[in-house]
């Protein structure tokens, strides 16, 4: 059995995608940066860390349990930009990322029995010029509240990406083809092409 440490409706879409059959562990981690973490250290960290606990957890009662589990954070100027606390700092991150080029970090984990392998996915995200009216009635839609860097690159802020070099899966949250790569590793089936 599969379980995906996520609540994230993005990331269990994304596995439904690819026929991967699953059950959500709801578990939380301390997700406190380190003071020396680069942002690549960081979520690769978070995505090892979930993928280990809800192992740890689940194992006690079905010991050939896998547990896939992802990071998503949004690195500008080398600093992490987080998930925003309120309108106004949805509003200040989104001025940040207008007309800029940003960093979509995204760590992928897999741990079962001794096994505790991970990915990371570097993704170069453009956003032409934010109008100041755009970003308000963005962050009003309430849609970026509980996102990394303030947005949704599948929602509403599709419209804000001029360009985008990477994997379009790991920006909303979930790397296929990284993921893919370590379910194959594990012996767990996605569909058959």
């Amino acid at each position: 059995m599969i379980y995906l440490a996520s609540q994230s409706p993005r990331r269990a879409e994304l596995l439904q995608q690819i026929g991967v059959e699953y059950q959500v562990y709801d578990g939380a981690i301390d997700e406190t940066k380190l003071d020396s973490e680069s942002p690549e250290e960081y979520v690769t960290r978070m995505a090892e860390t979930k993928a280990r606990v809800a192992f740890t957890a689940i194992a006690k009662t079905q010991a050939s349990a896998v547990v896939l589990a992802a990071d998503t954070t949004i690195a500008i100027d080398g600093e992490i930009i987080g998930k925003p606390v309120d309108r106004d700092d949805c509003c200040r991150i989104l001025r940040r990322l207008s007309g800029r080029q940003h960093l979509v970090l995204t760590a992928v984990a897999l741990a079962g029995g001794n096994l505790l392998e991970s990915r990371l996915t570097r993704n170069q995200v453009s956003f032409r010029v934010l109008q100041a009216s755009e970003i308000a009635a963005y962050c009003a839609s309430r849609e970026p509240m509980d996102k990394a860097g303030a947005y949704a690159i599948q929602g509403k802020a599709a419209v804000f990406v001029e360009r985008l070099e990477g994997s379009y899966s790991a920006v909303m949250g979930l790397p296929l083809c990284e993921t893919a790569e370590l379910l194959r590793r594990a012996d767990i089936e996605i569909f058959e092409l």
